[in-house]
């Protein structure tokens, strides 16, 4: 079977955790935040290594090289996340060819389950390319400047998106230069592949693929870990 490498983005600040220390490298059950992710993609048997990018002037990285007895690669990425992917895609090993799938993870995304990586790799590669998300269930409102409630929007096809995001190499740097040349800033991948033309296919996984993005979400995520493992 084939395996694949995933880059990780983590040269983000995290500022809406607060604190000096990035959010990726605060504690969670006894190991950096970053630990987590790391150690359960590369014990994903379809993984063949990470390739993490890291801000410039990161003093917390704390030098992993290998783990599950893979590779774990490091290289400087950028002012966004988009930057970081691409840089991220641009530093993998030589052996990764243009036509190979690659998957994307977010840093703070400890919990994501090997099924739904299973699921995703089964289905978006036949797809030409995916991200595992879910189906929005709750009402949807648009509020004004003031938090008040104007309307209550429609859910009907709608998603929120997770990662991993599964797209080709080289299609997948192709839309982010894009982007860049454009001057537009993406939020995810799959953004930058919708702009590029591409339809990708929406894999639904699990909804306790939680990104950690406050304080409050450190407890959630130390209690879905165990039940995700």
């Amino acid at each position: 079977m084939a395996e694949f490498w995933c880059v990780v983005p983590a040269a983000g600040r995290g500022l809406r955790v607060g604190g000096a220390c990035p959010k990726q490298y605060l504690p969670l059950a006894g190991r950096m935040l970053i630990e987590h992710t790391l150690a359960r993609l590369a014990a994903h048997p379809r993984i063949a290594g990470l390739l993490v990018t890291l801000a410039a002037d990161d003093a917390y990285w704390p030098g992993i090289t290998a783990l599950s007895g893979k590779p774990v690669l490091a290289a400087v990425g950028g002012n966004e996340r988009c930057d970081s992917v691409l840089a991220g895609l641009n530093a993998l090993p030589a052996a990764v060819r243009d036509e190979d799938f690659v998957l994307v993870h977010d840093a703070a995304r400890p919990c994501v389950r090997p099924a739904d990586i299973d699921k995703l790799i089964a289905h978006g590669v036949p797809a030409g390319g995916a991200l595992l998300g879910a189906p929005l269930r709750d009402t949807l409102k648009r509020a004004n400047a003031d938090g008040r409630s104007l309307v209550t929007e429609p859910r009907d096809q709608r998603w929120r998106a997770f990662t991993p995001q599964l797209f080709r190499r080289a299609e997948l740097s192709s839309a982010l230069q894009a982007m860049a040349r454009a001057g537009l800033t993406v939020s995810d991948e799959a953004m930058a592949m919708e702009r590029a033309g591409f339809s990708p296919l929406l894999v639904e996984g699990a909804e306790d693929n939680i990104k950690v993005t406050t304080a409050s979400d450190f407890a959630l995520a130390e209690f879905l870990l165990e039940k995700t493992a």
